[in-house]
C-alpha cells in the first residue's frame, strides 16, 4: 500500500439534512437522531430523521425524475455515463476527506477507508459509466413473417437500503448500476453511519444529475425502511444487511406491489485449511479472512476448518499472530482494525464469547474488551469449536477466529454446507483436484481458492441459500435493473 496520507480526525460535517430533488431538506416531523462515533461513544452530530412521509416525498421526486419527457429520461446514454465519470472525479478529488469521515461515522481502520473504500467508490461508478451505452436486447428469429426484438428498459424508481459495515462502497453497489440503466433512486443509509452517503449526494448534485434522479434519506429501519419496502411506487427493492430484515423486507415487497428484489444477506462463511497448506501463508489469510474491518464483514471466513493432521500446530500459530494484531485508534495508520459499530454490537459480540467459553471451547486469546473507552474488543481465538456452539453456527460479526476440526472432504463438506447460510466459502490447498472437488460441492456464491476476500468490479457476488437472492458486481449487477420487454411485428415478407 502506497503511504498514506494524515486523515482529517475532526472532518467538519457539512451535511446533516434529508436530500430530496437535489435540495436539502428538514424532516417533516422534525425531529433528528444522533450519530455516533464508535472510537469513543460520544455523538459526532444529530441528522434529520426521514420516516415515511420523507420517503414519499423522495419516491415522488424520484417518479418526476423518471417520466418520460423528463431530463434524465432525454438524456443520452453516454452523457449519463459522462455524469458517473464527473461524479468519479469528485471521489477521487474529495477522498482524504471522505476517508476521514467514514473513519469517523463508521470507525473503519482509515488506511482500510483511504486505500480500500475510496478506490473501490471510484472503480464501481467506472465500471457502471462504461456500460450505460451497452444496455442492449437482441432480435429473435421466429417463425413466420414477423420481426421480433428485445428491449431492455429501467424498472423505474428504485430503493436502495445500505447497511453501515462498508457505508460508501455498497452505496455506490446500489446506485451505480440502477444509474447506468436509467432508473431513479432513493436511498435509506443505515442510521449509524449516514454521513458518507449524504456527502455524496451533494457530490451527485455537483457533478450534474438532474433533480430528483437521486434522493437520500437517512432514517431507521422500521420507519424508513419500511416505507421503502412497501411503497407501491417503488419498482425495484435493494438490501444489504441481516437475513431476518431481508425475510421482511422480502414480504413487504410481496405485499405491496410484488417489486422485484435483490438480497444480500448474512454468512457463515468456512474457510477450509487442507493438511497440504502452507500454514504461514494460511493463517495470514485466515486472519485476514476473519479480523478484517473488525470481523464486520457478510463474508468472513467465520468457520475455520483445519484438517487434523495440522490442527494443533495452525492453531499455535494463528494464536500467536492473533496475539500481535495492533487495535486501536482507527485514525492511526499503524491500527490493523478499530472498533465495533456500537454499543449493541459490542455487547452481541462479547456475549458470544462467553457463551463459547460456556459451552466448552478453548479461548486461546483475546475475548476481552480493548481499552477503555469505545466498542473496541481483542482479537480472539477460539479452538475446540463445534457446530454445535453458538459460536460455530450463528453469525457474530465481530473479531472471533472459531477453528474446528475435521476428517477428510466428505466430512468438511458436509459441515460447510450444514448451515442455512451460502455466501462464500474457500479452500487453501496444493492439490488442484482437492481444489476443484471442494468448489464444485460447496453451496456458496463465491468460492476463493488460495486466497480470501479478493473482489472485482466485474465478477458477481452475491448467495445460496437464506444469504440472498440475486447478483450485484459486474454484468449480472444489471440485471435487476432492466425489465426485459418482447416486441414482435408483423411483416411482408420472412425477415
Amino acid at each position: 500500500m502506497a503511504e498514506l496520507p494524515t486523515a482529517i480526525r475532526e472532518p467538519e460535517i457539512k451535511y446533516t439534512q434529508i436530500f430530496i430533488n437535489n435540495e436539502w431538506v428538514d424532516s417533516v416531523s422534525g425531529k433528528t437522531f444522533p450519530t455516533i462515533h464508535p472510537g469513543n461513544g460520544k455523538k459526532i452530530c444529530d441528522v434529520q430523521e426521514g420516516d415515511k412521509a420523507d420517503i414519499d416525498k423522495a419516491v415522488e421526486a424520484a417518479k418526476k425524475a423518471f417520466e418520460f419527457g423528463s431530463p434524465w429520461q432525454k438524456m443520452d446514454a453516454t452523457k449519463k455515463g459522462a455524469l458517473m465519470h464527473k461524479f468519479a472525479d469528485l471521489i477521487e478529488r474529495d477522498k482524504l476527506y471522505i476517508a476521514s469521515l467514514e473513519t469517523l461515522d463508521n470507525g473503519m481502520a482509515f488506511r482500510d477507508a483511504y486505500g480500500g473504500d475510496m478506490p473501490m467508490v471510484v472503480d464501481i461508478f467506472r465500471y457502471y459509466a462504461g456500460w450505460t451505452d451497452k444496455i442492449q436486447g437482441r432480435t429473435v428469429p421466429i417463425d413466420g413473417t414477423f420481426f421480433c426484438y428485445t428491449r431492455h428498459e429501467p424498472v423505474g424508481v428504485c430503493g436502495q437500503i445500505i447497511p453501515w459495515n462498508f457505508p460508501l462502497t455498497l452505496f455506490a453497489l446500489k446506485v451505480a448500476p440502477a444509474l447506468a440503466c436509467g432508473n431513479t433512486v432513493v436511498v435509506k443509509p443505515a442510521e449509524q453511519t449516514p454521513l458518507s452517503a449524504l456527502y455524496a449526494a451533494q457530490l451527485l448534485k455537483e457533478a450534474g444529475f438532474p433533480p430528483g434522479v437521486v434522493n437520500v434519506v437517512a432514517g431507521y429501519g422500521p420507519t424508513a425502511g419500511a416505507a421503502i419496502s412497501e411503497h407501491p411506487d417503488i419498482n425495484k427493492i435493494s438490501f444489504t444487511g441481516s437475513t431476518e430484515v431481508g425475510q421482511r423486507i422480502m414480504a413487504a415487497a410481496a405485499k405491496s406491489n410484488l417489486k422485484r428484489v435483490t438480497l444480500e444477506l448474512g454468512g457463515k462463511s468456512p474457510l477450509v485449511v487442507w493438511k497440504d497448506a502452507n500454514l504461514d501463508t494460511v493463517v495470514e489469510w485466515a486472519q485476514q479472512a476473519i479480523f478484517f474491518n473488525c470481523g464486520q464483514v457478510c463474508t468472513a471466513g467465520s468457520r475455520t476448518y483445519v484438517h487434523e493432521d495440522i490442527y494443533d500446530e495452525f492453531v499455535k500459530k494463528a494464536t500467536a499472530r492473533a496475539q500481535t494484531k495492533i487495535t486501536g485508534d482507527p485514525f492511526d495508520s499503524k491500527s490493523e482494525y478499530g472498533p465495533l459499530i456500537s454499543e449493541e454490537q459490542f455487547s452481541k459480540v462479547l456475549d458470544l464469547i462467553e457463551s463459547g467459553k460456556q459451552e466448552g471451547a478453548n479461548l486461546e486469546c483475546g475475548g476481552q474488551r480493548h481499552g477503555t473507552e469505545g466498542y473496541f474488543i481483542q482479537p480472539t481465538v477460539f479452538s475446540n469449536v463445534t457446530e454445535k456452539m453458538k459460536i460455530g453456527r450463528e453469525e457474530i460479526f465481530g473479531p472471533v477466529q472459531s477453528i474446528i476440526k475435521f476428517k477428510d472432504m466428505e466430512d468438511v463438506v458436509a459441515r460447510a454446507n450444514d448451515t442455512k447460510y451460502g455466501l462464500a466459502a474457500a479452500i487453501f490447498t496444493e492439490d488442484i483436484d482437492t481444489a476443484l472437488t471442494f468448489t464444485s460441492r460447496v453451496k456458496a456464491g463465491t468460492v476463493w481458492v488460495n486466497c480470501y476476500l479478493i473482489a472485482s468490479t466485474a465478477a458477481p457476488f452475491g448467495g445460496f441459500k437464506m444469504s440472498g437472492i440475486g447478483r450485484e458486481f459486474g454484468e449480472y449487477g444489471l440485471q435487476a435493473y432492466t425489465e426485459v420487454k418482447n416486441v414482435i411485428m408483423k411483416t411482408s415478407v420472412k425477415l
